[in-house]
């Protein structure tokens, strides 16, 4: 049985008990509930590859409370300390070469020599983070290629009596997972919680694009991902027969649901993976086919609405 605790001190002593005992527990992070288990653990890792039912050449990204445990993790050249310096803590992961020394399992890093780093800023997730005391692998908390969870509920729907316990802390403020960056040269893995120009403008130069689907070299980056059980169609700019219609700005009349009433991307993006379920619950008791999605501006945090939306209408294996 998962075990619903609070995040009070009680409760979060009680998950960091259970991250030292090599169990699962899901938290809450300003971007998506993460499923957290001891990244020096082979044995915690593999229960997260399990309970997601997720593909075992998939990266996980570690999470850590300071910059003192980032640094035992990876090795930071000048340019990665300035965008930690920047944009730590928050929605903010890097892709940096890994230290051998630090212990962590092959299974977080899928056997590359390269571990993707995040400092959360939700402050139970660093409440948590500080408890512990170690470096957490966390995926988001739902089953692999699935809508990702927001809430504690939205954990709980997918993985109730396949992890330890799931902290409450609320809805995510964000709502998309975080921003992907590796350096030297600065790539942009995978698009996020954090603009793309907001990291270009810190940097002064323009980041280019990298990812493989094939064999991915951090989260986020698989074809198929962040699927409803519907099909999704893009860009739709009025509803047909059979559809569940998101909306986003106010010229999507008939909508059954919004991701933002006003065409706020931050709202669109908060609301985005909820509205997704909600879409694939109404889709299922109108014994609807697909879920249309109206167009989304690629700009800003559009980018990352729009990257999680392909993914969840790509063809499914």
């Amino acid at each position: 049985m998962t075990r619903r605790l609070g995040s009070d001190t009680a409760g979060l002593a009680e998950a960091a008990a259970l991250l030292s005992a090599g169990k699962l527990v899901a938290f809450p992070t300003e971007t998506v509930y993460g499923l957290g288990g001891d990244a020096r653990s082979g044995t915690a890792v593999a229960g997260i590859y399990a309970a997601k039912g997720r593909p075992r050449f998939n990266p996980l990204i570690v999470h850590v409370a300071t910059m003192e445990m980032a640094e035992k993790v990876a090795r930071f050249s000048p340019q990665a300390q300035a965008l930690a310096a920047a944009f730590w803590p928050g929605p903010l992961t890097l892709v940096l070469p890994l230290r051998p020394a630090a212990g962590i399992s092959d299974l977080v890093t899928a056997g590359l020599d390269t571990v993707a780093v995040r400092m959360p800023a939700h402050p139970v997730a660093r409440a948590l983070l500080a408890a512990y005391g170690g470096p957490v692998a966390a995926p988001s908390a739902n089953p692999s290629g699935k809508v990702s969870p927001t809430t504690a509920d939205h954990v709980l729907e997918g993985l109730s009596g396949k992890i330890a316990a799931v902290v409450d802390g609320g809805p995510c403020a964000v709502g998309v997972e975080s921003t992907i960056v590796m350096l030297d040269p600065p790539t942009l893995l995978r698009p996020g919680g954090l603009p793309a120009e907001a990291l270009e403008a810190a940097l002064g130069a323009p980041l280019t694009t990298g990812g493989d689907a094939q064999k991915p070299n951090a989260p986020g980056q698989l074809s198929s991902h962040y699927a409803p059980g519907a099909a999704v169609r893009l860009n739709a700019t009025a509803k047909q027969p059979g559809e569940i219609w998101i909306g986003f700005g106010p010229a999507c009349p008939g909508a059954e649901i919004t991701l933002s009433p006003t065409g706020d991307l931050v709202e669109a993006a908060a609301h985005l993976f909820g509205a997704l379920r909600e879409a694939d619950r109404q889709a299922q008791a109108a014994k609807a086919a697909t879920i249309a999605v109206a167009p989304i501006p690629e700009t800003g945090l559009g980018r990352a609405i729009n990257d999680r939306l392909r993914r969840a209408a790509a063809p499914r294996g």
